[in-house]
């Protein structure tokens, strides 16, 4: 157990759903401070959850967020030098930003969020609502902050966020296994040069989630392992993919982006009808959901080579997410009631009787393949939190946990993504919350054991690893 992290400001944490109920007990466990100095701020009245930590001087605060009220509810709770932990859904990522920067408050995120009504709302342009266009508003604001101001970390749960230091090691480990003669990457143009030497073409951040429950999924229910609202509001995006160098095509109706760095491009359907093949080494071969994730625009730009002012080497990079069985039927529901949401949620915890959640970045290219991250199980969750929480909660609670201590040990660094950080420090807190932690290489391409039963006219058979070949089409 690593020594208790001294902290002597406050702490808010916007919303208490399924990672901030995970996330708590970790402060709990490693902050060396009262917990009267933590604050909850809740849309919704989630109190009965936390009624263990409220005893112990929690402050638990029900007000859901908007633009009315945020500046001042927050106000209230936090000034220079304290922490602002947001874990909310339809709450505005940079409007929080922007108000922790005049505050001196330090900030952390999971996702980039707007306001409630957005993702799926057909009045704002599709280019509009995708995560490229969010994270390059909060990088155009950003400019505007005053430099070495206090420290926001953005999008850095489980992915975005931990899948980025994963992602850093499976290159390290691929560049030894070739052979290169390198020393550790000290910045962005060291580790995209790195990848490419490695001959990293594809990147898929490949989860496959395989708890099983004695509670099966009812009709006109929804039910999934983590946070339902994200997981919906993400799906019924448009579905993202950081673009390559080495690709020859664009997809059928694929979009490319007319500002930013054009590090991604987005296809004109939402990710919940988006799908892929992909491979985890426990699971196996899968057909997984192309959902749209901010890792997928950051990866892609942070590991491009940029020569002369062109961009002369960048990975595909996409999430590649089979949820639950239970939840992949919940996905399909919601999709025959025209994206109509159901009456009944529920988040997934006690009733899980067996299974894993295997998260982990598989790399690709000259090399064949390699597939580097966690396959913590129901088990060893439990084990290391308690009986009330599923595999899939810690994997992302600890890297907000390793983010905050991060933040607190680098209060001025401005605007900061998981990129920029270095990978060994928050693999190193992390690491006890995430079972094994595995590399492993596989022979499995998109190609492979296909055309077996009907002929397929798309396939490019002189480059496994271009898009077309991962594309699942029906």
């Amino acid at each position: 157990m690593m020594a208790k992290f001294p902290y002597k400001g406050r702490i808010v944490m916007i919303g208490y759903g399924s990672v901030g109920r995970c996330t708590m007990p970790l402060i709990e466990r490693h902050f060396d401070m009262p917990l009267s100095r933590v604050t909850v701020v809740d849309g919704h009245d989630h109190s009965d959850d936390a009624a263990r930590f409220i005893e112990k001087g929690v402050n638990y605060i029900v007000e859901p967020l908007h633009e009315g009220n945020y500046i001042k509810v927050l106000s209230k709770q936090l000034s220079k030098g304290d922490l602002l932990i947001n874990l909310s859904v339809e709450v505005d990522s940079l409007a929080l930003i922007a108000w922790c920067q005049k505050a001196g408050v330090l900030y952390i995120d999971t996702c980039i969020e707007p306001w409630a009504n957005y993702y799926d709302n057909t009045a704002i342009p599709e280019e509009q609502r995708t995560n490229y266009f969010l994270r390059h508003r909060a990088l155009e604001a950003a400019k505007k902050f005053p430099k070495n101001g206090p420290s926001a970390l953005l999008t850095h749960g489980a992915n975005p966020g931990l899948i980025t230091h994963f992602i850093k090691q499976g290159v390290l480990d691929i560049a030894r296994m070739r052979g290169l003669k390198f020393s550790k990457p000290n910045n962005r143009a060291e580790w995209a040069k790195l990848m490419r030497d490695a001959g990293v073409k594809v990147i898929h951040v490949a989860e496959h989630d395989l708890q099983v429950t004695d509670v099966p999924k009812m009709p006109g229910e929804f039910v999934n392992t983590w946070s339902i609202p994200g997981f919906v509001g993400e799906g019924c995006q448009p579905a993202e993919l950081g673009w390559g160098t080495h690709e020859k095509k664009l997809p059928e109706n694929a979009v490319e982006h007319k500002v930013g760095s054009k590090a991604a491009i987005y296809l004109r359907q939402p990710g919940c009808t988006t799908e892929v093949r992909s491979w985890t080494p426990h699971g196996g071969p899968m057909i997984a959901y192309l959902i749209t994730h901010g890792e997928s625009v950051t990866t892609a730009d942070y590991f491009s080579v940029v020569e002369k002012g062109k961009v002369t080497y960048r990975p595909t990079v996409h999430y590649a997410y089979h949820p639950c069985d239970d939840a992949v039927l919940s996905v399909r529901e919601f999709q025959e009631k025209n994206f109509t949401m159901q009456k009944d949620v529920r988040l997934l915890g006690e009733e899980i009787v067996e299974g894993i959640d295997e998260l982990g970045a598989l790399l690709m290219g000259d090399f064949g393949a390699y597939w580097y991250g966690s396959q913590l199980s129901i088990h060893e969750a439990r084990r290391i939190m308690g009986p009330e929480y599923n595999a899939t909660s810690p994997q992302i609670a600890s890297p907000v946990l390793a983010g905050a201590m991060w933040l607190i040990e680098n209060p001025n660094r401005g605007v900061v993504e998981p990129e920029e950080i270095d990978h060994d420090y928050i693999l190193d807190i992390c690491r006890p919350y995430l079972g094994p932690v595995v590399g492993c290489y596989t022979d499995w391409t998109p190609l492979k054991d296909r055309n077996v039963l009907f002929k397929e006219t798309n396939l490019d058979l002189t480059d496994p690893w271009q898009f077309e070949n991962f594309r699942v089409r029906r």
